[in-house]
């Protein structure tokens, strides 16, 4: 799958060297440790899919312009100051295989970084000078909030519904995932085919999600970079774990072992419960269910490579192991 988002981005080379160089003109400091902590989370950035989106968005109908570039760069902040708050919130100490920031320079300063990285999005967002971009960008952030407080919420009691789960995700991933699309859209084309492009990218951000939900019950430190079930020994239940809790006569019983078996870090015996209950049939099922939605959303639209190269981006998806 490492082929296909290599593939992607090779095919769309020109127009990330020029994202990446808005990215690092909007986050450039004039105090010394500032940059140096965000030169460290630029060099482990990771997959940038969510400005690749908003790339091949911009191009669905049209070229992309100076204005997809700050969109896209726009995104990649307020994501990364989110994950640089959620390793604090989550006591994380590696996230791609890498000491995370608060490993390295403690909470404090992640966190104070994580909101530098929220204000120059904000110096972004008043440079559009346009109501629809800030519209959009406000309720991403507000939803992104929403999602993560929902999270927390809901942990506590271990007795979250697919109904709360599917909102939570909803906000927390998706809504990123769905404005870096509709952005990248309307920095080329404003019509009514933005609704669909923003729809393909929150389906995809769900389908997105889902798979790492599954890494986090079967994956492996070497390929996901983070250690298997961490969302579980933080409280946090995920689709799995929410089928086989509210799909078993003998729930109780089985809420108990989880916990036995999280306590003792028994990896081996809590994927054979998710399993043998059909939780991981059951999350692929779901992923597949949201791959179609978002691969039904392009069909409002005329074939093209990017298209395609979207397409593709739904298949990686499919198909990743990290």
């Amino acid at each position: 799958m490492k082929k296909i988002i290599n593939h992607i981005a090779s095919e769309i080379s020109e127009d990330l060297v020029l994202y990446n160089e808005y990215l690092s003109d909007s986050l450039n400091s004039k105090v010394g440790l500032i940059n140096k902590v965000l030169k460290y989370v630029i060099k482990f950035k990771g997959k940038q899919f969510r400005p690749m989106l908003c790339i091949l968005c911009s191009k669905l109908n049209g070229n992309s312009n100076n204005m997809t570039f700050l969109s896209a760069s726009t995104v990649e902040m307020l994501h990364v100051a989110t994950l640089l708050h959620d390793d604090v919130v989550d006591e994380s100490y590696l996230r791609r295989g890498w000491p995370t920031i608060n490993k390295i320079w403690g909470n404090k300063l992640a966190i104070l970084i994580g909101d530098y990285m929220f204000s120059k999005s904000l110096d972004n967002i008043a440079s559009f000078n346009d109501f629809e971009h800030i519209k959009i960008l406000s309720n991403t952030s507000k939803r992104l909030s929403e999602g993560e407080i929902l999270q927390i919420e809901n942990s506590k009691t271990k007795n979250m519904s697919e109904e709360i789960y599917f909102k939570m995700i909803s906000d927390k991933t998706a809504s990123l995932i769905g404005a870096s699309c509709k952005l990248g859209y309307i920095s080329v084309m404003n019509d009514k085919k933005k609704d669909n492009v923003e729809k393909f990218g929150e389906y995809l951000g769900i389908a997105y999600q889902l798979k790492d939900d599954l890494f986090d019950v079967l994956g492996k430190l070497k390929d996901t970079g983070k250690p298997a079930m961490l969302d579980l020994k933080r409280n946090m239940l995920t689709l799995p774990y929410i089928y086989v809790l509210n799909n078993m006569k003998n729930k109780k019983i089985i809420l108990s072992k989880i916990k036995y078996y999280t306590k003792r870090n028994d990896f081996k015996n809590l994927k054979n419960i998710i399993y043998d209950n059909g939780g991981v049939d059951y999350t692929n099922n779901m992923i597949e269910e949201y791959s179609k939605k978002a691969y039904n959303q392009l069909e409002y639209f005329d074939d093209s490579k990017y298209k395609k190269l979207l397409i593709d981006a739904i298949d990686f998806n499919r198909g990743r192991k990290f």
